[in-house]
């Protein structure tokens, strides 16, 4: 075969091999594909055991830098920095069990820190996007809330099957202490500003770091943590997101009624947020005002305060997980 056939040749395949991986990613647009198998089969061929119930039990997204951080049962935190098409175990051992709850893990909106509280194994924290690892004190928790905007990183969570015992730390998990029974879910601006709810009823708020609480809003909040941005408090609740601007004092419904179980996740501004539930995603652009479809429910999951979800905003890429299904990914 002559040079120049030869060459013709290879342009031909190579122009052939880019449609091909076209039309491949076009078709994965709009629609769930698993992120972790190759994860999985390399556990297979190595002949390494994933915990019950299987597979992935966790996922989410730092939205400043796009990095997708996943865990696999009893095998650790892993992650992406391509999307999800490639993942490395990044926690040294300091991180075991499943995420149970939607809740687990707590990414800072800033970037780069990241906390990780599942069930039936450590938690640790990382301040440096997963390059090193504080142990927690506490573990086997169902969720975990951080107060970012406070240097010492002061932390609420809830410890798993203990009557709804509340926790608290204000060094960033190296110690703790409880703050009695019968909570449902918790949240914090900063070391004194505490909110919470018991079981079946309203917002509870302590200005002195959990000694004391009186109640400030019926409204009932059905997501496990709440999660903050820009010093405003966003908690899902029965009729949608909850918002407070004053660090708990008073609350309100962000616009129109949303169904939800997750959330929310934020955009590159306060008016665009997403949040997931029974219907899939929805996402507003207008601070609450109105919402739409965003994304379908993945195969097998069934949008549960079980799941678990992210969102990379400047791909607009979505993720998804539970405790003993696949990891997937949705772009739009």
């Amino acid at each position: 075969m002559s040079n120049h056939i030869a060459r013709r040749y290879l342009i031909g395949w190579v122009i052939t091999f880019l449609a091909v991986a076209s039309i491949a990613r076009a078709a994965d647009k709009d629609k769930w594909v698993p992120i972790s198998d190759e994860v999985i089969a390399q556990f297979a061929r190595e002949g390494k055991k994933i915990g019950w119930p299987g597979l992935t039990g966790g996922v989410g997204v730092d939205r400043a830098t796009g990095d997708v951080y996943m865990m696999i049962c009893d095998n650790g935190f892993w992650k992406s920095s391509d999307h999800g098409k490639s993942f490395e175990r990044i926690d040294g051992g300091t991180i075991g069990g499943r995420c149970e709850t939607g809740f687990a893990l707590d990414i800072d909106p800033a970037g780069k820190r990241v906390t990780c509280f599942p069930v039936y194994g450590p938690a640790a924290i990382s301040l440096d996007a997963g390059k090193t690892w504080q142990k927690s004190a506490a573990q086997h928790v169902d969720c975990i809330a951080v107060a970012w905007s406070d240097p010492q990183l002061p932390m609420l969570s809830i410890k798993h099957e203990s009557g709804g015992e509340m926790i608290a730390s204000p060094d960033g998990g190296k110690t703790w202490k409880s703050l009695g029974k019968g909570y449902h879910a918790v949240g914090l601006f900063d070391a004194k500003n505490f909110v919470a709810c018991k079981i079946g009823g309203g917002i509870l708020r302590s200005t002195d770091g959990g000694e004391n609480w009186i109640s400030v809003s019926d409204l009932k909040p059905v997501g496990k943590a709440m999660r903050t941005s820009d010093g405003v408090g966003y908690w899902i609740g029965e009729k949608g997101v909850l918002v407070s601007r004053d660090k708990g004092a008073t609350w309100s419904l962000l616009g129109s009624p949303v169904s939800c179980t997750l959330g929310p996740y934020f955009g590159k501004d306060s008016e665009h947020l997403i949040v997931f539930g029974k219907r899939g995603a929805m996402e507003t652009t207008d601070g609450g005002k109105s919402w739409k479809p965003a994304a379908p429910l993945p195969p097998g999951l069934d949008g549960d305060t079980m799941c678990n979800f992210g969102w990379d905003p400047t791909g607009d890429i979505f993720y998804a997980s539970k405790m003993g299904k696949p990891t997937f990914k949705f772009e739009r």
